[in-house]
């Protein structure tokens, strides 16, 4: 199941972007302009989570398969290094909410100043080059603001949706006792909205409770 919603997701987030880059016209008056950009946003958040399901093994029970999937889908989010993101997510589960944690911000609340630190912790000179040089073979039959529009834009709004309701909004202070052990609070229960909101990932006090249920199962954790 896990490999099955895996192929799902990724070929959802293909085959929507060949869509709008084919048929949809970059049209700032356009509400179907927007509502697409939206879409391919929600997919790239769908692909991330994919990958972070791999990095708990919960896409495929053969490691390899697994670890297979995880390179994808992090790969077509941004070139990321599944390796890298992998070791830095057990570091954040290890010790979620501390000085320790790679994805936590000690020095501000704010939430710009976090996104932008978390956004450094992640980002590499590799990566960067490799989206160039990506960018400039797809101008061979794309336009300039046909790829900002569907490919590059929509991964950054990714990213603040994956921060805001995966990060953020979980660990930000003040820390209560209800987020013990983990530090992490959680959304309130509303499975519609969860999975609008970040595919469940709203349920964050969940996922550090049970870290190898996948993404479309968590929903059933919550307390």
């Amino acid at each position: 199941m896990g490999i099955f919603m895996a192929i799902i997701v990724i070929v959802l987030w293909l085959g929507h972007l060949l869509y709008a880059l084919f048929y949809v016209e970059p049209d700032f008056l356009s509400p179907v302009f927007y509502l697409h950009v939206l879409i391919q946003a929600y997919l790239y958040t769908g692909l991330f989570i994919t990958g972070h399901d791999a990095m708990h093994g919960t896409v495929a029970k053969n490691r390899k398969l697994n670890n297979f999937f995880g390179h994808m889908a992090t790969t077509l989010f941004a070139f990321l290094s599944f390796k890298v993101l992998t070791k830095k997510h057990y570091q954040h589960h290890l010790y979620p909410g501390t000085e320790k944690d790679p994805d936590f911000s000690p020095r501000s609340n704010n939430f710009f100043v976090w996104w932008f630190i978390f956004m450094k912790t992640y980002t590499t000179w590799w990566q960067i080059l490799l989206m160039a040089v990506m960018f400039n073979v797809l101008l061979l039959w794309f336009s300039e603001l046909q790829l900002i529009s569907f490919w590059v834009f929509p991964a950054i709004l990714a990213t603040f949706q994956l921060f805001f309701f995966g990060t953020y909004l979980p660990h930000k202070r003040p820390v209560s006792e209800q987020m013990k052990p983990h530090n992490s609070r959680t959304l309130p229960k509303n499975h519609f909205i969860a999975m609008l909101s970040c595919y469940f990932f709203g349920y964050h006090w969940e996922h550090h409770e049970s870290p190898t249920t996948p993404w479309w199962k968590l929903y059933q954790m919550k307390r």
